[in-house]
Formats: C-alpha cells, sequence, structure tokens
C-alpha cells in the first residue's frame, strides 16, 4: 500500500537529535497503485540469503490484509510508541498513521541494509535521522495507477483521483526509478540487482 501524505512526517521527540547509523536505509516511493508493495516482496524473496539486507514491516492504523505484511496497531498502540520514542520515522498519510519501528533502527545500528516502503514527504526527515539513506522511486502511468488503486476496492473513483492528485514532489532526484509497467520480474529484478550492489 503506498500513500499520499497530507501531514508532514515526524521524529520522536524522545529520540532528540539522535542520527541513526552506520547501515544504510532504502526508501521505496512512488503514488498508490505503482506496485511498490509486490516489488519488495520480489526483492524479499530473491534476497532471502542475505543476511546484510532486511526488509522493514511497516507499522500502520489499519487491519493486516492481503496488500501487504505490515504489524497493525489502532490509534491508542500507535501514540504509545510515538511516547515511548519506538518508531525512527513516522508519518500521517490518508487518514492513517504509518511508523518504522524499533527493529530498523536496531539493524542500521548493526551496518545492515534497511529496505522500506516509504513516502516522499518523508524524505527529507529520513535523510536528517538517517547517516545513510537511498531513494528508490517506483512509478507508472496515472492510468495505470488509478486501475490498481481501484482494483483495491477500498475507495471511491472520485476518492482514487483525488489520492492521485495529492503528489507531493521528490526533494531530490531519485538514487533509481522503475518504472513498473510490464511483468512483474522485469521491474522486480531492476530493484532487485539494485540491492544487491549495494
Amino acid at each position: 500500500m503506498s500513500e499520499d501524505v497530507r501531514e508532514a512526517p515526524g521524529v520522536d521527540e524522545k529520540r532528540g537529535g539522535e542520527t541513526f547509523g552506520p547501515g544504510l536505509l532504502v526508501l521505496v516511493v512512488g503514488p498508490s497503485g505503482a506496485g511498490k508493495d509486490t516489488l519488495l516482496a520480489y526483492a524479499r524473496d530473491k534476497l532471502a540469503g542475505r543476511a546484510d539486507i532486511s526488509f522493514a514491516r511497516r507499522r500502520i492504523t489499519r487491519p493486516t490484509d492481503a496488500t501487504e505484511d505490515h504489524v497493525s496497531l489502532d490509534a491508542a498502540a500507535f501514540a504509545e510508541g510515538l511516547a515511548q520514542g519506538r518508531f525512527p520515522l513516522h508519518w500521517q498519510a490518508n487518514g492513517l498513521s504509518y511508523a518504522l519501528g524499533e527493529e530498523v533502527a536496531e539493524d542500521i545500528s548493526a551496518g545492515r541494509t534497511v529496505v522500506a516502503n516509504g513516502s516522499r514527504a518523508a524524505v527529507s526527515e529520513a535523510r536528517a535521522r538517517f547517516a545513510r539513506v537511498k531513494l528508490v522511486h517506483v512509478t507508472a502511468p496515472t492510468e495505470m495507477l488509478a486501475a490498481r488503486i481501484a482494483a483495491r476496492g477500498r475507495e471511491s473513483a472520485d476518492d482514487v483521483l483525488a489520492r492521485l492528485k495529492r503528489e507531493p514532489p521528490l526533494d531530490a532526484p531519485p538514487d533509481l526509478t522503475v518504472l513498473n509497467v510490464g511483468a512483474v520480474e522485469t521491474a522486480g529484478e531492476t530493484l532487485a540487482e539494485f540491492l544487491r550492489g549495494l
């Protein structure tokens, strides 16, 4: 599930000015319907033997479903996590709260590469919070994005169009752009190969 952010991401107050390193955070961003979760699942499978690369499970205030392997939290549990400083990065999108969990900070501290489904509006904050960040932008033509979002059955046609209009710009050119328009294997291997080379 991708998201178009309505509110700026935040930093946990208890963490102060801490910067997470020396590992690398690879933030995979892009518009709703671009297929980020599908490509991440492909890359995770292909890189399963790499102990130096981990894939983050986001915390989301949404019930679990087949679209993403995330940790579901209710609003109270999410607020508690924020208050306790457990989230190295978090943001709000489409009425939901998203965060990277404390295991991301642990993996980064251990020098690993962590690959996470992120948000374009969280990129600047990620660069401020993590010592090393690389950005992957996954995208597709607008009509394809709209069809993929509609197929989820969660939003009306008007909501889909409104979502696609709320596209925050990237703060800098990405390290990799993946045009996800064909077979999953094609775009998925592009992502996997990029991660292998880090």
